[in-house]
């Protein structure tokens, strides 16, 4: 159909827009780490009604990035990102002052409904702005996507020590704390972000649902779906392993700290390497690395872990395999999605990619997390147990060398 959008004066800052995840990421990984503890000790709710809470937020973010997009799309990402900034902000304060369970869980849920809604929008503008980055020579739309998962990265390291600072003074301060963290940002790109300029230009605005209508990226959504399952074992199937092991929970922070470290140090030059091997070769040794991550611990889960520093390889060998795959496969795959919308429809395509995802870690832990419970102790069936979780990113590197064939020639080398 045919939209009257108004025509923004200039191409967004791409700066800006990595800016803005960092400070996104500061603000929401300051709060939402300390949410169950919160809902344990100040609430005193049961655990499972803690984990139906955690996981209403994460349903309520991932689950609404489609329709975050198509309104980037419709009503324009500014406007969008705004509101979300104006939602999330109204989650915080509702986790700050509800003090009762409606008001936190639709305070939870909230916090995700506004990153729903900036999310895709910000990845649309980043795409635009890269597009015109690498026609003129500079940066190529895959470093620019590679800057932005430091920029996050960084939040995420930066969000929680803020968030520890203030703990002590309850969780209301920290949720407030996360409040005025998005209000900066709401401020700033008010002001940042261009604005129309007056005048109209008439766009073919696609709508939303012909996304599902082309069924190349409908493969290469279900595909690159594998990437968001893999990674948020780190989450579900990482504390197994340390529990085989004998290690403590403790060891997770020098874990996730590895991971920081390896994203901030070598995702710019991944991506380099990468756009002079090209997105078709590039992708299935990203999704080979994360199946590699699986099977290193499957070598080592049926046999007692060691006294010694040894019994800290397997955990160390699937953080490292999986972070290097994420730094592979994340900056291509988003900087391919231009190509399958042929530049329409960007916030749309953006976010049905983000909600494939999360459909994919709700039905993948659900199918497969029994599966863990027999990777608790050394056993043949622990080593079987990461071999499932192997299959589901050995089976997209597959896919992916066959998705990726005929735009090889296109977006290449």
């Amino acid at each position: 159909m045919l939209a009257q959008i108004s025509a923004s004066p200039k191409v967004t800052s791409p700066y800006l827009l990595a800016g803005s995840q960092l400070i996104f990421n500061i603000g929401f990984y300051a709060v939402v780490p300390f949410l169950a503890i919160y809902l344990r000790d100040d609430l005193l709710l049961s655990g499972s009604l803690i984990g139906l809470i955690i996981g209403l937020r994460t349903f309520s973010q991932q689950g609404m990035f489609l329709l975050g997009g198509a309104l980037s799309d419709r009503f324009g990402a500014r406007v969008i990102i705004l509101c979300g900034c104006v939602v999330r902000i109204s989650g915080y304060l509702l986790l700050a002052f509800g003090g009762q369970l409606l008001p936190v869980v639709l305070g939870a849920c909230l916090t995700g409904v506004g990153g729903a809604l900036f999310s895709p929008a910000i990845e649309a503008l980043l795409a635009k702005a890269g597009t015109q980055s690498e026609k003129a020579g500079k940066r190529s739309r895959a470093e620019w996507f590679a800057l932005f998962a430091i920029c996050g990265e960084l939040g995420t390291v930066l969000g929680p020590l803020l968030g520890s600072l203030l703990a002590g003074f309850g969780f209301q301060r920290v949720a407030l704390a996360g409040a005025g963290v998005f209000v900066v940002a709401l401020l700033v790109l008010f002001f940042c972000l261009p604005g129309g300029n007056g005048k109209t230009e008439t766009l073919h605005m696609l709508p939303w649902w012909k996304t599902f209508r082309k069924p190349r990226f409908v493969a290469f959504m279900v595909a690159y779906s594998a990437y968001l399952f893999s990674y948020n074992q780190l989450y579900l199937a990482l504390p197994v392993e340390l529990s085989r092991s004998g290690s403590s929970e403790k060891t997770l922070g020098p874990l996730f700290m590895l991971a920081s470290v390896l994203i901030i140090t070598l995702q710019m030059p991944l991506a380099r390497l990468a756009r002079r091997i090209g997105a078709a070769r590039m992708l299935p040794v990203g999704f080979a690395l994360l199946a590699a991550s699986f099977i290193s611990v499957a070598l080592f889960a049926a046999t007692p872990a060691p006294e010694n520093w040894q019994r800290y390889v397997p955990a160390a060998c699937m953080v490292t395999l999986l972070t290097l795959g994420q730094m592979l496969i994340v900056p291509v795959g988003k900087d391919l999605v231009p190509w399958f919308a042929d530049n329409q429809n960007l916030g749309a395509h953006y976010g049905a990619l983000a909600s494939m995802g999360g459909v994919t870690v709700l039905a993948g832990n659900f199918l497969l997390g029994g599966q863990l419970d027999n990777a608790l102790l050394p056993s043949a069936a622990a080593s079987v147990a990461w071999l499932w979780l192997a299959l589901i990113p050995s089976l997209s590197a597959l896919a992916m060398i066959f998705i990726c064939r005929p735009m090889a020639k296109h977006v290449g080398r």
